[in-house]
């Protein structure tokens, strides 16, 4: 999981190296002192100042018990190298797209409607709620999801450097129960609080936030009604998402351009020899755009405000690339002109299940074999590779891993 969107100030990229950095010497909170009962007795003062009633208060807080595993988890992260061409492969994968297609069929009428309220093109909601919660899945739920309030309040009690910040997102929280939008038990989410089919931090979920089921209540969780409204929202509020504009264009260079230029509309681009890979042509011709070539000898592409757009939600340019590039794939398109030096096609579903069944009998537990490949396929790949003595052993499960585990490992 990618996480959600951060408070205004701290977004999403922010706080995952903030908590990084945790690793580099948090106190544990056994250590900390006050111990955790005195500061949810004196921080009560501080929640019912700032709006929160002393029966939300008591209820939510009087007998919680801080997640302390927050810290753990960030410590023990397991780290993979991933070079670009194989990040979007994980993402923008067999399974992404059979099941978007299928979920494009259920709530279609609903995306239809969301583009033509805010203007933000439905199959950019689609890829981005398939790559934020597997589309709403309930085994991510169930599996990855933990309650929130116990997370918050140990970030908010044993993180000293935001303590400001995590305070304010359990105060936060605790406004979303105050309010009937929600209660303890079905807050769940990520370490961080992210929560729903958008992982939504709860300062989204109050200020972005749509009743756009018209059921009486905000919510991430359940129908996705709400949850991918109140994301194109976001995306034209704080991303500023044009309408009837595309992300951008996979593009062909001249011979020796590189990249790196100052942001020209598409007709300038063209009268300089810049050209869609796809041979069709740019629309519209006065949007502006900037040239990216993330990798040298790989595909290049002209980037527009919508790319952007899709940043604000997550601002790293590889997870921008992959919403938006399963976007366009969801729609009919296909894979990259040009491709990433070195990369090879990505597994198909029924190939993923091979790797995955093959390394749990070979006793590199893969805990599933659905053909989504999450981090703990990635830990059994990498012990496989090391075991095998396949380099670079950096967990990727790709074709070269599949021919050996066919020779038997």
């Amino acid at each position: 999981m990618t996480g959600t969107v951060f408070a205004a100030g701290m977004n999403r990229r922010d706080c995952l190296a903030l908590l990084s950095g945790l690793a580099l010497g948090v106190p544990s909170l056994a250590m900390a002192a006050p111990s955790f009962s005195s500061w949810v007795a004196s921080f009560r003062a501080k929640a019912l100042g700032r709006g929160i009633s002393p029966a939300t208060y008591d209820r939510v807080m009087g007998a919680l018990k801080p997640d302390a595993s927050v810290f753990g988890q960030i410590r023990s992260q397991p780290e993979f190298k991933e070079a670009l061409w194989q990040y979007l492969n994980r993402r923008v994968s067999d399974w992404r797209l059979t099941e978007g297609k299928d979920k494009l069929k259920e709530v279609g009428a609903l995306l239809a409607r969301i583009e033509q309220d805010y203007g933000v093109d439905r199959y950019v909601l689609l890829a981005l709620w398939g790559i934020e919660s597997a589309y709403g899945d309930p085994i991510v739920q169930k599996n990855h999801m933990r309650p929130v309030f116990p997370a918050l309040a140990a970030l908010a009690f044993g993180e000293p450097r935001r303590r400001a910040y995590w305070e304010q997102e359990l105060i936060n929280a605790l406004r979303i129960v105050e309010r009937g939008w929600s209660t303890p038990g079905e807050m769940r989410g990520s370490w961080a609080g992210a929560m729903g089919h958008t992982q939504w931090m709860p300062e989204v979920w109050l200020n972005i936030g749509l009743d756009y089921d018209g059921d009486g209540r905000v919510s991430p969780f359940g129908s996705p009604a709400d949850a991918l409204a109140s994301t194109a929202r976001y995306l034209v509020n704080r991303g500023k998402y044009r309408r009837g504009e595309h992300w951008g264009y996979e593009v062909r260079l001249p011979s020796g351009r590189r990249g790196g230029d100052r942001p020209k509309t598409y007709a300038a681009w063209q009268a300089a020899g810049v050209v869609r890979a796809d041979g069709k042509a740019f629309s519209p011709a006065n949007a502006t755009a900037k040239l990216w070539v993330p990798v040298n000898g790989g595909p290049a592409f002209l980037l527009g405000q919508n790319f952007y757009a899709v940043r604000s939600y997550n601002p790293s340019m590889n997870y921008t690339l992959a919403i938006v590039h399963l976007a366009d794939r969801l729609a009919g398109g296909g894979p990259f002109v040009q491709p990433f030096p070195g990369s090879e096609r990505p597994l198909t579903l029924a190939e993923i299940q091979e790797v995955q069944k093959r390394l749990t009998a070979s006793g590199f537990d893969t805990k599933g074999t659905d053909g989504r490949v999450g981090a703990a396929t990635m830990v059994a790949v990498k012990a496989f590779q090391q075991k095998a003595g396949l380099v670079p052993a950096d967990g990727y499960p790709g074709l070269k891993v599949l021919a050996r585990l066919r020779r038997g490992g």
